[in-house]
């Protein structure tokens, strides 16, 4: 590819950026399409905004970038939370080690890698991109010691950065912990694998262990229920069979005031369900609703403790001799768990791990066919000896620009969508207890995964039998990296316009939301603007994505600088765009207190030493036994440090320190607000937010996300409700089967009592059946 191309490429994309951000600062403005970008807040618009005719309301400006220029660290942590604050953290760190780099490279590394050989130039728009690489470097080249030179110097700086970073998030996890309000999680235990005793339930079974073995920092325990799709259909079908079998009781019906079709009659037969639903609790005094017998208990339950210290302390030990029983571990944040996940069998899960990872390697090698047909455009020689058809279709100049630098990017893009909800499935299906731990295992997948995608695979170009070639010889990896790496830095150029420019002005679109808000205003008809289509951020996409970008940066900084500018413009105005949704469109559900810096450092370490590997191959190649010398210690210096950050920091986001809990029992002691927590404790973890006057009493049932108070699962009667399904509506039920009574006894007035309970019989078939 020559530079013609590239500029191609990036006018390409910087058109589209232009339009499309330009498109979106107008958008905002419009009243419609406030639930689409201000679905955090959902903020009243203003007065000139709701004039249709103000001429304002459809002029681009740059407002909301100057708002996301402005807006503090401080408001970002009250705003979005601590995992929002970690996020804007890794790309500050990118903007700040790829603005040296950019310096350091331009000015020492370009010149060496223009004038590396002699050779009669062209001008720089027809210059080949090898031209600015170090492939064209000549051996034994004298300059070869710039390239070490400022390898230490990128090596040093992010090591640096890093370890400041490293330390100040540390202080601000801590900082957010003590200074949040209590928080139920650090009370709360989450115990797994409990065995199973014929003479007494799980929640006796509970209780005897805890209060034998945690007398003195035990204080509760709330037992989970199956809630699956599978046990959701079992326990409404044993809901309707019992409201069926309650019918078949009744002997005395009320009268009806429906009509009787074209005939007018009247009918004292559609009134059984509900009638007797009203009268339920009184009918069934045998327990047959209470809660116990349909909702199953499973071997896993939320403990609850006296103390922080305490929760910690059950939480780490080993409870049993046998470790795959009483299996502890901190509970999630109330709206974290994944109460479907917390019924999966403890011996189960290296199963499911096992089976994920086998699926995951599977997916990859079905990947391989979409890259290969991506690297075989890049190849245009290839191209047209494959396909003769095409040559004099790519002779033309546009095309032939077209092909090589912008299509092979925009369809591994195109691909690359089905990763996320995949990788999701696998981390949900592995057995994730908390909703963010099922999102931080999708992008440490999701990173992954990209990183070989995009990177090996395509440096390592070919069939799939010359990219299983490359694991025969691993001696020779430094080498054949630094062969293969110059020759993809174009792709890997065009790769960074078009996956990261354009995807941030997508992401400021929000082309998704805003075509189900189109959809539902001028189709359906529906003007409400409310909440409930809100979002949480995409960490399993965007981190992997950053974190990308940078590791791309990383291994060409000193092989192709040339890409070091796009890098830093898309970092730049990843920054703003970011900052933007984290304050106006994403709502924090629920985050890990800052969990995702440790993959950030982690990646980055690893793109070091990659690239150290890949510049001592060069060295080797180019015959600079000085250069390569000096950059053994260099690897050994970044493993260390990685070793030492690891040993300062990581403990501190696995655990939290007993002092801090123990100085925050103190001071909860002392304000008197334990007992606060402990009556808070029991309604915080709600698998089924019901009340006993939804189940029975009420005529509408109103489901509330946001409700802290519940009883005792145990004490409630049945109703219509499951977790899953969140409720079913009792009204509607009546009225349905009021009217399927009334059309199936429209016969005559004297088989009215037996046509109804032959009704109730067949309804009572239905039921067994679907329990069966």
């Amino acid at each position: 590819m020559d530079i013609s191309a590239l500029l191609t490429s990036a006018g390409i994309n910087i058109g589209v950026c232009v339009v499309l951000l330009s498109l979106y600062s107008v958008l905002r403005k419009q009243p419609s399409n406030v639930g689409v970008y201000f679905g955090r807040r959902l903020v009243s618009v203003c007065s000139k905004r709701s004039d249709p005719f103000s001429f304002e309301r459809f002029v681009p400006s740059p407002s909301w970038i100057v708002k996301a220029w402005e807006t503090t660290e401080e408001e970002i942590l009250a705003i979005g939370g601590m995992d929002a604050a970690v996020f804007l953290r890794m790309v500050v760190f990118s903007i700040r080690i790829f603005s040296v780099a950019v310096v350091i490279c331009f000015f020492l590394l370009l010149p060496v890698n223009y004038h590396g050989q002699e050779m009669h130039h062209k001008r720089i728009p027809l210059e080949s991109l090898e031209v600015f690489t170090i492939a064209n470097v000549k051996e034994g080249s004298k300059w070869l010691w710039t390239h070490c030179l400022t390898l230490y110097i990128i090596t040093c700086s992010a090591c640096i950065l890093l370890y400041f970073e490293y330390k100040s998030i540390a202080k601000m996890r801590l900082k957010h912990i003590t200074g949040a309000p209590p928080n139920p999680s650090h009370f709360s235990v989450l115990v797994r694998s409990i065995p199973q005793c014929s003479q007494e339930t799980y929640s006796e079974t509970v209780n005897k262990f805890f209060t034998k073995y945690h007398s003195s920092s035990y204080l509760s325990h709330q037992i989970v229920y199956r809630c699956g799709r599978v046990q959701k259909l079992m326990t409404d079908a044993e809901k309707m069979y019992m409201i069926f079998k309650a019918s078949a009781h009744e002997q005395n019906c009320q009268p009806s005031f429906m009509q009787r079709g074209l005939c007018g009659g009247a009918t004292n037969s559609l009134e059984i369900v509900s009638h007797e639903t009203d009268n339920v609790s009184g009918k069934t005094g045998s327990g047959d609703f209470d809660l116990a017998t349909i909702r199953k208990e499973c071997a896993a339950a939320v403990v609850f403790f006296k103390t922080r210290y305490g929760a910690v302390t059950a939480a780490e030990v080993l409870q049993s001799s046998n470790p795959m029983l009483w299996v502890s571990v901190l509970a999630p944040e109330p709206h974290d768990v994944y109460w479907s996940n917390l019924c999966i069998p403890y011996r189960q899960l290296w199963i499911r791990q096992i089976g994920t990872l086998v699926a995951a390697i599977a997916f990859v090698l079905v990947f391989l066919i979409p890259v290969t047909f991506v690297q075989g455009l890049t190849q245009l020689d290839q191209l047209q000896q494959t396909f003769p058809f095409l040559r004099g279709l790519l002779k033309k100049k546009f095309m032939n620009q077209l092909v090589t630098g912008y299509l092979p990017s925009v369809i591994l893009i195109l691909a690359m969508y089905t990763v996320p909800p995949t990788m999701m499935l696998f981390s949900a299906l592995e057995g994730s207890i908390s909703r963010s731990g099922r999102k931080r295992s999708a992008c440490c997948k999701v990173l992954y995964f990209t990183i070989w995608n995009v990177f090996f695979v395509n440096v390592f170009t070919g069939s799939v039998i010359s990219q299983l070639r490359f694991f025969s010889s691993v001696k020779d990896i430094p080498a054949q990296l630094a062969k293969a790496v110059p020759r993809q830095a174009s792709f890997f150029t065009t790769y960074v316009l078009t996956s990261g420019w354009a995807s941030l002005s997508c992401e400021a679109m929000q082309f998704l939301a805003l075509f189900c808000n189109l959809v539902k205003r001028f189709v359906l008809r529906i003007k409400d603007d409310s909440s409930n289509c809100t979002f949480s951020f995409p960490y399993h996409t965007e981190v992997p994505r950053v974190l990308l970008f940078g590791f791309l940066g990383f291994t060409c900084s000193i092989l192709a600088p040339l890409m070091l500018p796009f890098l830093l413009i898309y970092f730049s105005l990843a920054y703003l765009v970011y900052k933007n949704q984290i304050l106006n469109v994403y709502v924090p559900k629920y985050e890990s207190e800052g969990q995702y810096w440790p993959i950030a450092h982690n990646t980055t370490i690893f793109s070091l030493v990659l690239s150290q590997i890949i510049a001592l191959g060069v060295f080797g190649i180019k015959r600079s036994p000085v250069a390569s010398g000096f950059t053994i210690p260099l690897i050994i210096f970044t493993l260390l440090f990685h070793q030492y950050c690891r040993q300062r920091f990581r403990p501190i986001f696995k655990m939290i320190p007993a002092e801090v809990l123990i100085e925050m029992d103190q001071k909860d002691e002392q304000c008197g607000r334990m007992e606060e927590m402990y009556q808070k404790l029991r309604s915080a973890y709600c698998q089924f937010t019901i009340t006993p006057h939804e189940l029975l009493g009420s005529e509408s049932l109103n489901h509330h996300d946001n409700e802290k108070s519940i009883p005792d699962p145990e004490k409630l009667n049945a109703g219509l409700i499951h977790p899953m399904l969140r409720r079913l509506p009792l009204p509607g039920i009546k009225v349905i089967i009021g009217w399927l009574s009334f059309l199936l006894f429209s016969g005559n007035e004297a088989n009215q009592l037996n046509g109804s309970s032959s009704v109730v019989h067949c309804n009572l078939d239905i039921a067994e059946t679907s329990k069966k």
